[in-house]
């Protein structure tokens, strides 16, 4: 028989028993439908924290007190740790394979206030020049801060796009001043959006000099309370320069600089942007893991679903098994009728499962505020897997249909 003829032959059987299908596909449906909206939701989320890693600098390394991600934190070890300094910064500026440096301090502000309106939980950063190189910021109006207003200390600052829209909704916030705990900075200009980074706002954010920064903001006198707001300095390697080999000079001048011997553990952290994706890919791992273990429950339940419902139209067409093979159909022919039909069964049901999950990712990213992607080897993803559990499942009643006797399945009531 063609197998043309064979499809329309499965497909009248479908639309015999329309509720039956659906319900046998149903446990298809669902596992595909986890499947490519968990999946989907996770593409749009690699891509953009892909795209907020890249906007922190290209190259950046950080040379800091606490390493990203480090687990457990000994707050005694921390505590003992030195203080990175400025001639740490001026040491690490001449290095030849190091192209920029930016030592930076920053403080989380419970708020800002301008003629009585606030806003609330700002990052102050202050820095030196060079952050707009190595942090890839911006201006949008006004200008950055300079070397001069670093060396004199003055109380300039540049605002993110946040901090705008929520003080200056209707005027220009250039030559504006604002109060930073008790202190008054004047803005003399605006910082172009970033966006978000893993939930928090990056436009929520003021700069400051370095030095002005350090006047207005001591640190702490507790060796605790230095852990998190002692210098940092980030530093942008040289165009061709490799990444890791600029770590381990670095590594190795802050090493010599704090006299380190070669038995001693480094007493300081080097953070890389893939710092950050290793933690993010620790984080989805998990996700991934869970969704494997859905979807494979969901597929298994309903694989056993067609299975079960192909060995009762087995039962139910046996003299429809045993008229056709009398008519010279052969025992190929049988097994690939049924056969296509379980495939066919879990194949649709894959589909519509693809388009669930692609119009639920849709929505949750909506509602969350997320971003997915659908690439269209999920598409392939999604029904070819349920191709293949149709083809798994459907093997077995197939193939018992195929080796009934004729004359037993005419003589079959």
């Amino acid at each position: 028989m063609p197998f043309w003829d064979l499809l329309k032959l499965s497909l009248q059987t479908f639309r015999t028993h329309k509720m039956r299908s659906f319900l046998t596909a149903l446990g298809i449906i669902v596992g595909v439908m986890t499947v490519i909206s968990i999946v989907s939701l996770i593409q749009g989320m690699n891509q953009e924290v892909e795209r907020q890693i890249s906007s922190l600098g290209s190259n950046s390394i950080f040379v800091q007190k606490v390493a990203w991600g480090m687990g457990h934190v000994d707050f005694e070890e921390l505590g003992h740790r030195p203080d990175l300094t400025l001639d740490d910064a001026r040491a690490l500026a001449r290095l030849p394979s190091v192209d920029k440096v930016a030592p930076q301090r920053s403080r989380q502000i419970s708020r800002i206030i301008y003629q009585g309106e606030k806003v609330t939980s700002v990052n102050v950063l202050g820095a030196t020049p060079e952050v707009r190189v190595t942090g890839n910021y911006k201006v949008e109006s006004g200008r950055f801060i300079n070397s001069d207003d670093n060396r004199r200390k003055r109380p300039v600052c540049l605002a993110g796009g946040y901090i705008v829209d929520n003080l200056f909704p209707e005027e220009n916030p250039i030559g504006k001043r604002i109060d930073i705990r008790g202190h008054r900075f004047t803005i003399v200009g605006v910082l172009e959006r970033k966006g978000s980074f893993l939930g928090q706002s990056q436009d929520n954010l003021i700069i400051t000099p370095l030095l002005t920064f350090s006047k207005y903001f001591p640190l702490p006198r507790s060796r605790r309370g230095r852990i998190f707001r002692s210098l940092s300095i980030q530093v942008t390697p040289k165009k061709g320069a490799r990444v890791d080999a600029v770590i381990d000079e670095i590594r190795e001048l802050i090493r010599r600089r704090h006299g380190l011997g070669y038995d001693k553990p480094d007493d300081f952290a080097i953070n890389t942007q893939e710092t950050l994706r290793d933690i993010y890919k620790n984080i989805t791992r998990v996700a991934y893991i869970v969704m494997i273990a859905v979807a494979a429950i969901s597929l298994l339940v309903g694989g056993i679903g067609i299975m079960n419902i192909m060995l009762v139209a087995v039962a139910e067409r046996t003299r429809e098994i045993g008229l056709r093979k009398a008519l010279g159909a052969t025992n190929r022919v049988i097994l690939w009728q049924f056969l296509l039909e379980s495939v066919l069964l879990a194949a649709v049901g894959g589909l519509i499962g693809v388009g669930l999950g692609i119009g639920i990712a849709k929505i949750a990213g909506a509602l969350g505020h997320l971003k997915s992607a659908a690439p269209f080897w999920i598409i392939l993803l999604g029904v070819g897997f349920s191709g293949g559990v149709g083809i798994f499942f459907g093997i077995y009643p197939a193939s018992r249909a195929a080796k009934l006797n004729p004359i037993e399945a005419l003589r079959y009531e």
